[in-house]
């Protein structure tokens, strides 16, 4: 896997440890992931005490500052912290990177060999995407739709 590589490549720059959650936000996600964590979730316990978060930014997952669905989350939570190649509205080539990580690396030393491209893994799952709300019976989703992550929680009750 693309991520696993990166991370052990990027291992001495990252900072990302347990606990760390300055990432982990409410974020939207296609239906595709979205109902497979749903399946995954149903699978197993969840804790049913996860704080009611009244801070709408933050996932709603998080307890204690740790990932409660940390095996099951979604590509964008398990890209984090890897730096993201990705292409801007100007057309031109961007670095993402967290703001705690790669503080002594030069950002010229960032090519496509080190970077995780954004742009190629969000159009293959805008792909698969595609084909899984074709096939879905249970809601009718259009192909950009998308599902906030804490909607997952009324799912699994």
């Amino acid at each position: 896997m693309v991520t696993a590589k990166l991370e052990n490549q990027h291992k001495k720059h990252l900072a990302c440890k347990m606990g760390c959650d300055l990432c982990c936000m409410d974020y939207s996600i296609f239906p595709v992931e979205f109902y497979s964590i749903r399946e995954a979730l149903l699978k197993r316990d969840i804790p049913k005490d996860l704080p009611f978060l009244n801070d709408k930014s933050s996932c709603v997952f998080l307890k204690e500052h740790i990932c409660t669905v940390y095996d099951e989350r979604p590509v964008i939570c398990r890209t984090h912290g890897l730096p993201l190649l990705y292409m801007n509205n100007d057309n031109e080539w961007e670095l993402s990177a967290c703001e705690l990580n790669f503080t002594e690396f030069d950002l010229d030393e960032f090519t496509n060999k080190n970077t995780f491209p954004q742009d190629i893994y969000n159009s293959r799952l805008f792909l698969i995407n595609r084909e899984f709300i074709k096939a879905f019976r249970e809601k009718n989703f259009g192909e950009f739709d998308l599902i906030p992550v804490r909607q997952l929680l009324e799912e699994i009750e």
